[in-house]
């Protein structure tokens, strides 16, 4: 079992493990008890009432942080015709075809979004079983499988990002930067919840928002009411 750091047991005893938080003092709680010498990553963490073991109990998909996640996103893009002119155009930092995918097979991965168009397919899906365990395939759920390559990059570019239950139906979604400010992280919150609250599938019984908590890189999370996260995200 990893033990934790001295600046980690500090920042869990400024937190009160049985309250459950309204998300503006969360957030200034957590800009709080930061304490890494690097701006840290604000992750959000949602336990959904589903079961993805059915099909349509699955929660995918998209959204585009008004605030971006304060990383820069190097964008890949699968593309052939006058879609490569337009890809590089908009802003994409490596287009291909088969050479790249076969860059890709050879062991290459150095990028975070991969986009590719509908008519590349057959070459992207021989790397399913590499790009798939590393959450890089491009999807037309999650709008990178697309003609439209130069909205598809933009958005990225803008602080897209993508969303999906895990085998407990626990999703976790980057919020931005510890160095942003609260009404910006909180911005980004209550798009991403009223985001999950859209998806919410019709075969979900129950109470959908099982449990929300935000940590830091290094941080203990801090738990979040729910329910009232869950009225302002519908009101956002």
């Amino acid at each position: 079992m990893s033990k934790h750091g001295k600046k980690y047991l500090e920042a869990k005893k400024k937190i009160d493990r049985s309250r459950y938080y309204d998300p503006l003092e969360a957030f200034q709680l957590l800009k709080e008890i930061a304490g890494a010498s690097f701006d840290e990553t604000v992750e959000l963490s949602v336990k959904l009432g589903v079961n993805p073991k059915h099909a349509d109990q699955q929660v995918r998909g998209a959204v585009v942080l008004p605030n971006g996640t304060g990383k820069e996103l190097k964008v890949v893009v699968f593309a052939k015709g006058e879609k490569i002119k337009e890809a590089e155009e908009a802003g994409a930092d490596i287009v291909g075809g088969e050479e790249l995918a076969e860059k890709i097979q050879g062991g290459w991965l150095d990028f975070d979004v991969a986009v590719a168009t509908p008519d590349i397919m057959s070459v992207v899906g021989k790397l399913g079983r590499i790009l798939g365990p590393r959450g890089l395939m491009p999807n037309p759920k999650t709008g990178t499988v697309t003609f439209d390559v130069s909205r598809a990059i933009s958005e990225i570019k803008a602080g897209k990002v993508e969303y999906r239950t895990d085998k407990a139906g626990n999703i976790h979604v980057p919020l931005g930067k510890i160095s942003f400010t609260e009404e910006k992280l909180l911005e980004n919150f209550f798009t991403v919840i009223e985001a999950l609250i859209k998806a919410k599938p019709a075969a979900a019984k129950g109470q959908y928002l099982r449990s929300i908590s935000i940590s830091t890189t290094m941080s203990p999370g801090i738990k979040i009411n729910s329910q009232k996260a869950a009225a302002m995200g519908k009101s956002a």
